[in-house]
């Protein structure tokens, strides 16, 4: 399993539109994808559950990727995460 933590700088926090892109990169992954803030915890293949957390800037998320890809599955959603929040 890998695991990361990634502190949201965007202003507007995880928001529908870049959202719906961050599940659309998970989805192209085999492995499981959970997202976490606090005690909270989504699946990051689904666009609900992400917007459900309400990750404002300046807080911190979780993610942990398990699988055959997990490695890959990691390295391009922490990129994407560094890109676009």
């Amino acid at each position: 399993m890998k695991e990361f933590t990634y502190v949201i700088t965007d202003p507007q926090g995880i928001h529908a539109r870049p959202a719906g892109l961050l599940v659309k990169e998970a989805k192209k992954f085999e492995s499981a994808i959970s997202i976490f803030k606090g005690s909270r915890k989504g699946d990051l293949k689904k666009i609900f559950t992400v917007m459900a957390l309400g990750a404002k800037q300046g807080e911190e998320i979780k993610v942990t990727v398990e699988g055959a890809d997990e490695e890959a599955a990691a390295a391009a959603v922490e990129a994407f995460l560094k890109a676009n929040f």
